[in-house]
């Protein structure tokens, strides 16, 4: 039997143009009158300005800000309980990492943690767990779902378009992590929650039909950063990561604890759901024709990403979550997932 007494899910919602200039008055819409700032790397600079004239002029006081470029768990700690006890909130502006460090901190503290993302790299945003170092390697950690979202597609529209992409491939891996999910739980290794899986698929559906001339139009990016926000809300249902995180996201794990230097997070998915589309023979069809036509196999060609790579994350990737039941963990898939590396036209034009 399922329970689950009951969820959270996001007070504020602001997705679209110039909502990072009135970022004060949303906070003082909620009584969030006392907050601490933590900027991404060298954006105090680019934005720096804008957000303290909005919050001045909704008298919403800046009791601390600063840079923030450490996803270490021994240094978020200490700045956690350095938090004046007045703040009514903790803002992290920028990108994955000071995401990941501000939702830790706002958990520890207990208190609102509000997600405005500068780009779309990821679903990371609005996730209630955050990807630290602990003891220097890769962990994801439970952390706080974000009370608020504020998102301006501006900003995400400005950001360089390899970030777009990352997020593109994020955001369809949920073709095959439900799919994975729906498998794991046919074998006994997980109870599927209805709810999450319906607004899971809702997200990732309206996001592939979406009409665009541009990966850059305003309407583009607005559904996809709400889509992002939505996967957020399954995970949170659903109590895992099920929902939005299966073979594909093993695959892209692996590559992590190996590769020098990695690509981004989405880009890696992005691959890893196309084998495993056709590994479980589901909608591979709909995911290369969302990725040709938004020019992410074209990007991804400029990468000189190996195959040999993938070969060895593939059979890694059982190992990197053992507890569960995803194709993956099955040696037949695996074959055929390496099988396909290796033979399929799509997969020889884009590796090397």
């Amino acid at each position: 039997m399922q329970k689950n007494d009951s969820i959270s899910i996001p007070v504020i919602l602001k997705v679209g143009k110039g909502s990072l200039g009135c970022l004060g008055p949303t906070l003082m819409e909620e009584d969030l009158s006392e907050v601490v700032i933590f900027f991404g790397n060298g954006l105090i600079d680019l934005f720096g300005t804008k957000v303290m004239e909005s919050m001045r002029a909704a008298g919403v006081t800046v009791l601390e800000y600063q840079e923030l470029d450490t996803v270490a768990i021994e240094d978020i700690i200490p700045l956690a309980f350095a938090i004046p006890n007045k703040a009514k909130a903790v803002v992290s502006i920028g990108g994955g990492k000071v995401i990941d460090a501000g939702k830790y901190a706002a958990f520890l503290r207990g208190m609102p943690f509000i997600s405005v993302p500068t780009s779309s790299s990821s679903d990371g945003f609005s996730s209630a767990s955050a990807s630290l170092l602990v003891g220097g390697k890769r962990n994801s950690v439970p952390a706080k779902l974000a009370y608020g979202i504020v998102v301006d597609t501006e900003v995400i529209r400005t950001a360089p378009v390899k970030f777009i992409y990352s997020g593109i491939g994020d955001m369809v891996a949920k073709i095959t992590s439900l799919y994975d999910w729906v498998y794991e739980a046919q074998h006994g290794a997980s109870v599927l929650n209805d709810f999450a899986v319906m607004v899971a698929k809702k997200a990732v559906n309206s996001f592939v039909r979406t009409p665009f001339e541009s990966i850059q139009d305003e309407v583009f990016l607005k559904e996809l950063l709400d889509s992002l926000a939505m996967s957020g809300i399954a995970n949170e249902i659903a109590g895992s990561s099920a929902p939005t995180s299966g073979s594909e996201h093993l695959i892209s794990h692996a590559l992590d604890k190996f590769l020098e230097v990695p690509q981004l997070h989405g880009v890696q998915v992005g691959i890893a759901t196309y084998i495993m589309a056709k590994v479980q023979d589901h909608r591979h069809v709909r995911v290369s024709k969302i990725f040709a036509d938004t020019g992410f196999w074209d990007y991804v060609e400029t990468l000189g990403m190996r195959k040999e790579d993938f070969i060895k994350a593939i059979d890694m990737a059982p190992s990197i979550k053992p507890h569960r039941h995803t194709y993956l963990h099955e040696e037949k898939y695996r074959e055929e997932a390496k099988r396909l590396v290796m033979e399929d036209e799509v997969l020889k034009r884009v590796l090397v």
